[in-house]
């Protein structure tokens, strides 16, 4: 396990940074992700860590910024130590889907699949159980 997780998880509310995922719902530990990946010479200190499920952080993976398809416009991704999550995303308690309400929660949806049938299917069961938000 990451030595810095009690601290990382601890912080985050045992969360997902970027899907709000709850980690009680899990039977494994959230993964620490380098927000700034280190072979983009991001840093190995707390400030640059976040809390990942492993769907978001797979799909991240060394990812900084991604497309809007449709102005084609670079945009970088959420950064849970710069941005609040309320700012840039809106969760729809009816259908289970979590809206980008800004083009950093635009392209953070997009290219981390957070409304895939799964992760949907998975929200719905959360709020339901009042797991989410």
């Amino acid at each position: 396990m990451n030595p810095y997780y009690t601290a990382i998880a601890g912080r985050a509310n045992h969360r997902c940074e970027y899907c709000q995922a709850p980690e009680v719902v899990f039977n494994f530990p959230f993964e620490v992700e380098h927000i700034i990946p280190i072979s983009r010479q991001g840093a190995n200190h707390k400030a640059n860590l976040a809390l990942a499920c492993r769907s978001c952080n797979l799909r991240k993976g060394t990812r900084i910024s991604g497309t809007l398809p449709d102005s084609n416009t670079e945009v970088r991704l959420f950064h849970p130590r710069e941005n609040q999550w309320s700012e840039h995303f809106q969760v729809d308690v009816e259908s289970g889907k979590i809206r980008g309400m800004t083009p950093v929660g635009e392209v953070t949806v997009e290219y981390l699949a957070m409304n895939s049938p799964a992760q949907v299917a998975a929200r719905q069961l959360w709020i339901r159980l009042g797991l989410f938000p």
